[in-house]
């Protein structure tokens, strides 16, 4: 179901919900630079086919991107550097975060059962905002993305996984693989897949891969709940059908 079919859930929002019922999870897709929520929609298609009682919202950037040019951005890369991209993704944060609250309440669906999903510099907002707000989502899905800065504390609530193509060189898998170092030495919950041939794009076979990992990966929060070690954990409603 499209925008088109019902009811916005949010406004100015792309949006495909169950055919009927309530909505179980909630997905949040964030397009990239110069791109719009409509670049989204394949994506979109794959996981409602995976995920058919999934609430799968596209929000337009924030702002139309540099000079002029077609699209939008979250935020603006003209002249951006190394050393400025943090506060330029932190100034935007704020913004992010009221607009996920404000879908986890038009949903009905908790923080526990909603993923982050980006592409390229929505991959940034996405790693950046649940690296501010840890358990605002249970998943970010971060595809061709990056940190703006890497992290220094694991995430306790979140699980992180990365989707990278072995020949982007608009953000290189080598961001993706420090990401995962950083995160393995600091014992956070994470995965990644590089596909091998594929550039800076949203491949079919990327998306897949996004399906598997939400379908059969328990997060380490969750084996340690089962375990007795997390207590607070038990009845929190998991992403997938695990």
């Amino acid at each position: 179901m499209s925008a088109a079919d019902a009811a916005p859930l949010m406004p100015d929002t792309l949006q495909w919900l169950p055919a009927s019922g309530q909505p179980e999870q909630l997905m949040l897709l964030l397009h990239g630079w110069g791109a719009s929520a409509a670049d989204m929609a394949p994506l979109a298609r794959t996981l409602q086919a995976a995920f058919p009682q999934a609430a799968l919202l596209a929000p337009q950037g924030f702002e139309p991107v540099d000079s002029g040019l077609a699209g939008r951005q979250w935020f603006s890369l003209d002249g951006v550097t190394e050393d400025t991209r943090p506060a330029r993704v932190a100034a935007v944060l704020p913004r992010l975060a009221d607009w996920v609250r404000a879908a986890q309440q038009a949903s009905g669906v908790g923080p526990a059962a909603t993923a982050l999903v980006g592409f390229s510099q929505g991959a940034i907002l996405a790693l950046e905002l649940a690296q501010l707000h840890d358990g605002l989502a249970g998943r970010v899905l971060s595809f061709a993305g990056r940190y703006a800065a890497l992290p220094t504390v694991p995430l306790a609530h979140t699980t992180l996984h990365f989707f990278h193509g072995a020949t982007d060189t608009v953000i290189p898998a080598a961001q993706s693989r420090l990401a995962m170092e950083r995160l393995a030495a600091l014992q956070g919950d994470a995965t990644i897949d590089i596909a091998s041939g594929v550039g800076h794009t949203l491949p079919p076979a990327l998306m897949q891969c996004a399906v598997q990992r939400l379908q059969t990966h328990i997060p380490h929060r969750t084996w340690m709940a089962a375990m007795g070690a997390v207590p607070g954990l038990a009845g929190r409603q998991p992403l997938d059908d695990d």
